[in-house]
């Protein structure tokens, strides 16, 4: 049976082994985590263990993602790599040199795409200020990309896409919850934080699809390679932040289940979610990424977290047969 569960931990410490399950220990008690069908457990905040531990965890092939007081990610540990393909490596590595326009013409021709999916509900309810920036991705968008721009160019009409997409917020967004400007390190207000944790949900989401793929992490095409990053998650979690990070994000504001004086730390500028924000933005930013859906092509029910997956094996057919990359599109399903 393929392991799927995800736990968070949400306070201060201690992982240990007990028997052959995980025991969280704090100034609460001992708390027990079965492994049989857990993938992956999430620290959010300081947490203790020891390599006996890790050996532990490693052998039952479960990762863990660490973050610091601020939400911002720490790192990531996971199992000695299985899946290793050194002739995959090199073709991955030869695809940076001759063929990474292709493929970061194609995650931004996808990112477009699906903010243009997203908007188009706002738009349908009476949002018609929106009809511009629309029309804009459908046509503009697809002309300049068509056009074989090169890595600066490509990565400036990205920038343009995402700003664009900031600014739209004001139309369909309560005021409380309206992006002047995309401040990341650290967040400087309720929805800078919001994004800002999202999308490193997703990173590390997207961190453990690529595990179990054939891929190399290190080496990405439209996020330049650099040491200290899985610089490939980055790539490929793009084009699916519109689909779950800003849906949880737009649903949960809409609806007032985030509210900046309930779920937000006052302490902080408001710039950080408390408690009760976290575990409410991770409750539905789980149920969003697990969401069941009608795969078209392979005819059956899957999830977007499954999409992530597949959006790495096309890649790979894209490096080794040579098949067309086009990542995952919220209007098509796959």
């Amino acid at each position: 049976m393929a392991k799927n569960h995800t736990q968070y931990i949400f306070s201060m410490g201690e992982l240990r082994r007990k028997d052959n399950s995980i025991d969280f220990y704090n100034s609460k008690g001992h708390n027990y985590i079965p492994i049989e069908d857990l993938k992956e457990l999430y620290c959010l905040a300081e947490v203790s263990l020891n390599s006996k531990f890790l050996d532990f965890i490693a052998k039952a092939g479960i990762t863990i993602h660490f973050f610091n007081y601020h939400q911002n990610y720490s790192g990531s540990f996971y199992p000695k790599e299985q899946l290793i393909s050194g002739n995959l490596t090199i073709r991955q590595s030869m695809a940076y040199v001759d063929r990474r326009l292709i493929i970061a013409r194609a995650i931004v021709q996808g990112i477009g795409n699906n903010i243009r999916e997203v908007l188009y509900h706002y738009y349908r309810h009476d949002k018609k200020e929106l009809k511009p920036f629309l029309d804009w991705l459908n046509k503009d968008v697809k002309e300049f990309l068509a056009k074989e721009p090169d890595i600066k160019q490509i990565l400036w009409i990205e920038g343009q896409i995402w700003n664009r997409f900031y600014d739209s917020f004001k139309y369909f967004l309560p005021d409380d919850f309206i992006l002047n400007k995309r401040v990341k390190r650290p967040p400087d207000n309720p929805i800078n934080a919001l994004i800002s944790f999202g999308n490193t949900l997703l990173y590390t989401k997207t961190i453990s699809a690529i595990y179990h793929t054939h891929l190399n992490q290190s080496i990405s095409f439209l996020h330049s390679p650099r040491d200290g990053r899985f610089s490939l998650s980055l790539d490929l979690s793009e084009v699916f932040k519109p689909i779950i990070v800003f849906k949880t994000i737009f649903d949960l504001v809409n609806k007032k289940k985030l509210q900046v004086s309930k779920h937000f730390d006052k302490s902080l500028n408001y710039a950080l979610l408390n408690e009760d924000g976290k575990k409410i933005f991770i409750e539905a930013f789980e149920a969003r990424i697990n969401e069941p859906f009608l795969h078209p092509t392979l005819k059956r029910k899957t999830t977007y977290k499954s999409a992530i997956k597949y959006d790495g094996y096309k890649l790979v057919k894209f490096l080794v047969e040579d098949k067309p990359f086009v990542p995952f599109s919220l209007k098509d399903k796959c």
